[in-house]
């Protein structure tokens, strides 16, 4: 299992602090550097200037909403990131929330499932070189762009119910959570898009599992600070739906927390459930930070 860091401590700038951290995960030897599209830097735009910068390590969004972005868009963002990182980048796009989209961006969130197949019916195959021509009902769309140097871009969709998991099983190179437990994970996310992937013929797909982890001598303290610090998870629909299918109260009781035995049994856990990457979501105090990092390196291949 490929284990990834996520840059969420640098989303916001500036541009030397989020080069540095993706320069310390490549020297670390970590896998994959993730960046967040939240409301500081844009994710795909930083991502091309941390690809010119840092070499060898993949570098990936988690993720980018859908909504406010055409497909054409995304797809020429992504396929430039791609150009200007040597074809090291990930896609990880996703529908983000009712309330941001609808209360923030005044949108219609309305038949988010419809939403994204006709996003991937004109992403996938921009991002793949291809021409496309789509009359669909939210998106009418005749493109083909050009960018240079740059590779088939990699996708992963943000994806927890059963209609999105299928979704991403037919159509793009797999999937990514967050605040999902590893026995959901094991019982619903992994068969449900590996099944969907195997039907349409495709190869298996990725599956990225992201979670608070901290390594630490004070458990109880950790999953405080979890709680606290994600409680908005906990009422969010999407994420309270795989928190009650985990039979957990809240995001702190998926957190991996405890000493570096405690931790290392939760990897080898969701390695076994079929996860094929964990995008460690590291906190706590500086010294558990370090602790934690420590010990996510000693895991690396």
């Amino acid at each position: 299992m490929r284990i990834g860091l996520f840059g969420g401590d640098v989303a916001g700038g500036p541009v030397d602090a989020m080069v540095d951290a993706a320069a310390a995960a490549a020297d670390d030897g970590f896998d994959t550097f993730w960046m967040p599209q939240i409301f500081g830097f844009e994710a795909l735009s930083a991502l091309a200037i941390v690809g010119r910068e840092v070499p060898r390590i993949t570098l990936a969004t988690g993720v980018v909403p859908t909504y406010p972005r055409h497909p054409v868009t995304m797809a020429q963002e992504a396929l430039t990131a791609q150009a200007a990182s040597d074809g090291r980048l990930v896609l990880g796009i996703g529908l983000s929330h009712q309330p941001v989209i609808e209360g923030m961006f005044g949108m219609s969130f309305e038949k988010p499932v419809r939403h994204m197949r006709e996003y991937l019916e004109v992403l996938v195959p921009l991002t793949r070189g291809e021409p496309v021509s789509l009359a669909g009902d939210v998106y009418q769309v005749n493109a083909r762009l050009d960018v240079k140097g740059a590779a088939p871009v990699p996708i992963v969709v943000a994806a927890l119910g059963p209609k999105m998991l299928e979704l991403a099983g037919r159509t793009v190179d797999g999937t990514v959570t967050w605040m999902t437990g590893v026995q959901t994970v094991e019982s619903h996310v992994v068969p449900t898009i590996t099944a969907a992937a195997k039907a349409a013929g495709r190869a298996a797909p990725s599956v990225v599992v992201g979670l608070p982890v901290c390594v630490t001598d004070d458990p109880a303290g950790a999953r405080e600070r979890v709680g606290r610090t994600f409680q908005i998870y906990g009422s969010l629909p999407s994420y309270r739906a795989m928190l009650d299918r985990e039979g957990v109260e809240g995001p702190a009781d998926v957190a991996i927390v405890g000493d570096e035995k405690t931790v290392g049994a939760a990897l080898d856990h969701l390695a076994e459930a079929g996860a094929t990457e964990f995008l460690a979501n590291v906190l706590g105090s500086s010294e558990d930070r370090a602790r934690t990092r420590a010990f996510l390196k000693s895991r690396l291949a």
